[in-house]
C-alpha cells in the first residue's frame, strides 16, 4: 500500500488497517499476531549519526523511548535479551550499559521489565545493572529481583523457553542486544507473531541480516559498542571511541591520496606509503 514518513517511524496504510509506530500521536498500533490482517511491517535501520560536539546519538534511542512508552501504554512487559555470551564478551558487556539505561526508563515509567539470561555469571551482572537502573530513576523499592532470571546455558532450550514466555506474556517491546549465534531469527519471528516492536544489536557480522530482515531498529556491528559507550557516559570509553573515528578518517584520507597520487603519477607522495623489505 502507501506510504508515508512519520517523525520516527513509517507508516503503511494498506485496504484494512493502518500500521504505524508514532504512538506519542495516539495513531492505531499494528496486531501482527493475525495473519491475513495486517502486512508487513517497515524496517529500517538507523546508523548512528553524530550528535552535538563528538559524542554518538543515533535516533535509535529515540526509538528506544517510544517503545517503552508503547509497553507503559499497552500495560504490557519488555523483554530484554542479553544473548549468549559469556561475561568476559565485549557484546554481552556493552549489552548490560545499555541495559541499565532501558531499566532506568522502565523504572520511571513503572513498566515490567522481564530479563532471562543463560549464563549464571551474566546473571550477576545483570542484576546488579537493573538494580543500578532503578536506583538511577529514583525508585529502589521498585526493583524486583525476579524479573532478571536464569534459564538455561543450551542455546535451544534458551529458546524454546524465551520465545514461549513472548507468546505468554504477550511482550510489547524485545530488545536483543549482545551476541547472538543461530537463535537470532527464531526469537525474532517469534516476536513479530507476539506483535512486538523489536529493537536489535550485535557485534555478530553473520548474524545482522537476519536482524535487519526480521526487527524494526537495528545497531549493526560496532554501533553496539558506541551505543554502548554513549549511554554509559564513561570517558575512558567516548575517549576510545573517538581515537578510532579519527583512525578511521586518516585511513581513510591516506587512500583517497595515495590513490590520486598513483593515478597522477607523482611519485613523492607515493614513495611516503611504500614499505621497504
Amino acid at each position: 500500500g502507501p506510504a508515508r514518513a512519520c517523525s520516527s517511524c513509517i507508516a503503511f496504510a494498506g485496504p484494512t488497517d493502518v500500521i504505524t509506530f508514532n504512538y506519542k500521536k495516539n495513531e492505531p498500533t499494528p496486531d501482527r499476531s493475525e495473519e491475513g490482517n495486517s502486512i508487513p511491517s517497515a524496517r529500517r535501520v538507523f546508523p548512528l549519526g553524530r550528535g552535538r560536539g563528538w559524542v554518538f546519538h543515533g535516533e535509535i534511542f529515540v526509538c528506544v523511548d517510544e517503545a517503552i512508552g508503547r509497553a507503559t501504554e499497552m500495560g504490557r512487559p519488555i523483554l530484554y535479551i542479553l544473548g549468549l555470551g559469556s561475561a568476559g564478551d565485549l557484546g554481552t558487556i556493552a549489552s548490560l550499559t545499555i541495559l541499565s539505561r532501558v531499566a532506568q526508563k522502565t523504572a520511571e515509567y513503572q513498566t515490567p521489565l522481564l530479563v532471562p539470561v543463560a549464563d549464571p555469571v551474566v546473571l550477576t551482572i545483570a542484576q546488579e545493572a537493573v538494580k543500578a537502573g532503578y536506583y538511577d530513576a529514583g525508585r529502589p523499592d521498585a526493583y524486583n529481583e525476579d524479573s532478571v532470571f536464569y534459564i538455561t546455558s543450551m542455546q535451544f532450550a534458551y529458546v524454546s523457553a524465551v520465545n514461549g514466555l513472548m507468546l505468554r506474556e504477550r511482550t510489547a517491546t524485545n530488545i536483543y542486544m549482545g551476541v547472538f549465534y543461530a537463535e537470532s531469527l527464531l526469537l525474532a519471528e517469534t516476536g513479530n507473531v507476539a506483535g512486538s516492536i523489536q529493537i536489535s544489536g550485535t557485534d555478530q557480522v553473520a548474524q545482522i541480516p537476519f536482524f535487519v530482515a526480521a526487527t524494526d531498529y537495528t545497531l549493526i556491528g560496532e554501533e553496539l559498542y558506541a551505543a554502548s559507550a554513549y549511554l554509559g557516559r564513561e570517558p575512558l570509553l567516548l575517549g576510545m571511541i573517538k581515537a578510532q573515528d579519527w583512525g578511521k578518517i586518516l585511513i581513510m584520507l591516506s587512500l583517497i591520496l595515495g590513490t590520486l597520487a598513483a593515478s597522477f603519477h607523482l611519485d613523492f607522495i607515493v614513495n611516503l606509503f611504500r614499505i621497504k623489505l
